[in-house]
C-alpha cells in the first residue's frame, strides 16, 4: 500500500501577523516543509484596529467574535482583502506559488450562519463542507492555497468563520488523502500555564489535562476554540497537532496536542 503524501496545514494569527521578524521566520519555516502545503490565516487584531478606527466597538464572547453587518464588511475587507493578498505577495516573493482563497472561491468552504442558542453571534459561519476535489486539484498543480477566515453559505451570503476552525476543518477533510500535520502558530511559544510567563509552556497536552486546566481557569478565552479544534482534528484522523511560535516550533519546544 502506497504511503500518503505529507500535507502541512499552518494557521497563523495573533500578533504574529504584525511582527515582521516572526512572520518572516514562520513563512520561511512553512515554505521549507516537505510535501504539500496550505496556509490559513486569521487577522483579528488588524480587524479590531480598523473596527475601532471606524467608531465601532469590537464584541467578543469566549474568544469568538460577534459579527454584525458592519463588522462582516470590515473583516471581509481585512481577511479576504488586504491581509490575504499581502501574504500571497510575500510568499510569491519567496518563490512559493501561492494562491489566495476565501471559502467562496471555487466553493472551497461551505458554511451556514450559526444557529442562535444562548448567544447570537451574528454572521458567524459554522463549516458544513470542504471542497476536497478543488483543493486536491490546486495542490496537484503545485499551488499553495492561502485560506482566509471568510466562508459562504452557497446562497450569496459571506460569513465570518474562526480561522482555527477552518484550519481544523481542512485538516480533517484532507486526512483521508494525506498525512496531515496541523500547526497553529502565533506569537507565544505554546500553550502556557501562566500567560505572563513564556517559560511556562505545556509541552504535551492531552484531553483530560485540557479539561482540568479549563476548569482551573489556566486555559481561557481564545485558546479554547483553538484547542477544541485541535482535539477535534486528532479525533478525526489528523496525524499531529502542534501549537507555538515559529522559534518554539523550529526548536521542537512548542505544545504537542495528544488525545
Amino acid at each position: 500500500m502506497q504511503s500518503k503524501e505529507k500535507l502541512s496545514i499552518l494557521k497563523i494569527g495573533g500578533k504574529l501577523l504584525a511582527d515582521e521578524e516572526q512572520l518572516k521566520e514562520m513563512l520561511e519555516v512553512f515554505i521549507n516543509q516537505k510535501g504539500r502545503k496550505i496556509l490559513v490565516h486569521g487577522g483579528g487584531n488588524r480587524a479590531n484596529e480598523l473596527i475601532k478606527a471606524l467608531g465601532i466597538e469590537p464584541k467578543m464572547i469566549n474568544g469568538r467574535r460577534i459579527t454584525d453587518e458592519p463588522t462582516l464588511e470590515i473583516v471581509t475587507m481585512v481577511y479576504a482583502g488586504s491581509l490575504n493578498k499581502s501574504l500571497v505577495a510575500r510568499l510569491q516573493a519567496m518563490g512559493c506559488p501561492a494562491i489566495g482563497l476565501s471559502g467562496a472561491d471555487a466553493n472551497v468552504i461551505l458554511a451556514h450562519k450559526r444557529v442562535v442558542k444562548d448567544i447570537d453571534y451574528g454572521f458567524a459561519g459554522d463549516v458544513d463542507a470542504v471542497n476536497v476535489t478543488a483543493l486536491q486539484h490546486l495542490l496537484a498543480g503545485n499551488l499553495v492555497p492561502v485560506c482566509c477566515a471568510i466562508t459562504h453559505d452557497g446562497k450569496g451570503q459571506l460569513l465570518n468563520t474562526n480561522a482555527d476552525t477552518i484550519a481544523s476543518s481542512l485538516a480533517v477533510a484532507l486526512a483521508p488523502h494525506f498525512q496531515v500535520s496541523l500547526q497553529y502558530s502565533f506569537e507565544r511559544p505554546g500553550v502556557l500555564k501562566d500567560p505572563a510567563d513564556d517559560n511556562s509552556v505545556i509541552t504535551s497536552l492531552n484531553k483530560p489535562l485540557y479539561q482540568q486546566y479549563k476548569e482551573e481557569g489556566i486555559i481561557t478565552d481564545g485558546m479554547i476554540p483553538k484547542l477544541d479544534n485541535a482535539f477535534a482534528g486528532l479525533e478525526a484522523g489528523v496525524n499531529e497537532v502542534v501549537i507555538g511560535s515559529p522559534a518554539a516550533m523550529s526548536r521542537g519546544q512548542a505544545t504537542v496536542i495528544q488525545l
